[in-house]
């Protein structure tokens, strides 16, 4: 993944704390570059995200294999 850039971020404070992001706590998130104040918060972040994305797929494929008698 390229580097990540502070200029690209769509948020200047981190909305929790009011914080300034800082530009080794950025990350991508639907096509977007997100900051955090710090990268314990962006890995939290990340990881939520991950699970949130795992439910909706399995939820998908089980809808999926509902429709097919499976």
């Amino acid at each position: 993944m390229s580097q990540l850039k502070l200029a690209d971020c769509i948020n200047d404070t981190y909305p929790w704390s009011g914080d300034p992001v800082v530009e080794n706590s950025l990350t991508l998130y639907k096509e977007q570059v997100v900051g955090f104040c710090n990268t314990g918060c962006r890995d939290k972040f990340e990881k939520a995200i991950s699970h949130f994305e795992a439910a909706l797929s399995a939820d998908t494929k089980g809808k999926h294999a509902a429709d097919f008698g499976e």
